[in-house]
Order: structure tokens, then sequence, then C-alpha cells
């Protein structure tokens, strides 16, 4: 059977996924209320200007209401207009500030502790870490694991070679670019999307709340493999993280 939890957004993992969950719990309350309020004026309308269901009431009180079928209250309404019309400005209003904060705060990227670039090429990610090391930049090229080589409970078309790791609870600034043609670099359960395009830096802050593994896709049409190249951030602990700088910088570098 088919969870209702299926139908709703996946566990919120980032305060922005946060605010944005809870500014859409906010709309559909306004969406709701809208959607009583206009469906009582339509069933008040059917009931006064259908005839199906006036015709028994037509047929034996004609004489007593000539207007049955002609509400004349209903036809125009001063009130009515200007109500329906101050009304949705009010909620527009409501809707729109924290729309603006929470746009605002999506952009707004303050002293990140690490910087990472995001690549995407035909048909896989690379990602550059260019602080913290001695001898260069560290390149990880993250590419799709085929079928045959996942283990049991790995999840197909999710699971990448190398992972990009980050540590929790560190705020992050994610340069996202391209190599070739247009992708998007996108995280669901990060609430994070953002466009590669080549040619152009585009930035995003990232300031996940846990430790675990966050799975994404390309959410651009890139060309014949662009279901197969997924994104797979693991967010470790800080100490992790400085043990994996540390083998990283003994490698070679390019």
């Amino acid at each position: 059977m088919i969870s209702i939890l299926n139908f709703y957004f996946q566990d919120q993992n980032t305060p922005i996924f946060e605010a944005i969950v809870d500014l859409h719990n906010d709309i559909m309350f306004y969406l709701i209320m809208i959607l009583l309020v206009v469906l009582s004026m339509l069933l008040n309308i059917i009931r006064s200007f259908c005839l199906k269901l006036n015709k028994i009431r037509y047929y034996y009180h004609f004489e007593e209401r000539p207007d049955i079928l002609h509400n004349r209250r209903l036809v125009h309404g001063t009130v009515l207009e200007i109500v329906w019309t101050i009304i949705p400005s009010i909620i527009l209003f409501l809707i729109a500030g924290p729309s603006f904060a929470l746009l605002y705060s999506m952009d707004e990227i303050m002293d990140p502790a690490i910087t990472i670039k995001a690549i995407g090429h035909q048909w896989y990610w690379t990602y550059e870490y260019a602080d913290h090391f001695v001898q260069g930049t560290v390149i990880i090229s993250s590419s799709m694991r085929p079928e045959n080589e996942l283990s049991i409970g790995e999840l197909r078309l999710l699971e990448v070679d190398h992972k990009m790791i980050i540590p929790a609870r560190t705020l992050i600034r994610v340069i996202v670019t391209a190599d070739d043609v247009l992708h998007s670099w996108a995280v669901p359960s990060l609430g994070i999307k953002m466009d590669a395009v080549p040619g152009r830096l585009n930035s995003l802050s990232l300031f996940v709340k846990r430790q675990g593994v966050f799975y994404g896709q390309c959410s651009e049409l890139c060309g014949v493999q662009h279901g197969f190249m997924p994104i797979c951030i693991k967010a470790v602990d800080s100490t992790e993280f400085l043990a994996w700088l540390n083998a990283q910088d003994k490698l070679p570098k390019t």
C-alpha cells in the first residue's frame, strides 16, 4: 500500500529546506481557505441558478415567487467585488514577506569554512577541493556505479564510485559550473538545485545538520545519458573529514 508520506517532501536536512517546507505549508493554508470560499460560492450559485435544482420549486411556487430562476441579489454585488479584490491583495502581501526573506537567505553566503567546486561533464561530476591543501587542488571524479557492481542495500542509479565528502554542521560554499553542456546540480533532501552553465559560476550555500548520505541527480536534460549522472553527498563528522583531507593531501595532486 502506498503511504501518504510518499507524496510529501523528503526529510529536511538543511535550514533552507526546512524554511521551504514551512513556506509551502503556510501557502497551502491560504490555498485551502480560498478553495473553501470559492467552493461555497459556486454551490450557492448552483443552488440559485441551476434549472434542475429549482425545477420542482418552480413548478409549485411560481405564482408565489416568479423570480425563482433569477436571483437578482446575486447578479451584481459592489461590496462583493470590493472584497474579492482587497482580500487577495492582503494574501499576496502575507505570502510575499516570507518568500522574499527565504530568497534572500538562499542567496546569502556568509564566511564559508570550505569552498567546493562542482563541475558537470557528460556524464559525470567532478568536485574540486582547493582549500586546506598544501600540494594543490584535489579533484574527485564521481561517476555512477554499474548495476552489476552494487552491493545489497545500495541504490540503483544513485550510487557513485567516489562520493562528495563534506563535514556536517559546517557552512560550505558550492560553486557550480559545467564543462560542456547545461547540467543541474540538485539534491532534494538538502533543498538545493543550481544550474551548471558552461562559462558561468553559480554559487550556493550548504549547511547539513546531520551526518548521512544524501542522493540527487542532474535535473537538466544534458544528453542521452542524462539519467545516469547521480549526485552522492556524504556528510561526516569534522574529525573524520579532517582525516580524509590528510589522506587526500598525501596523494599525488594535479
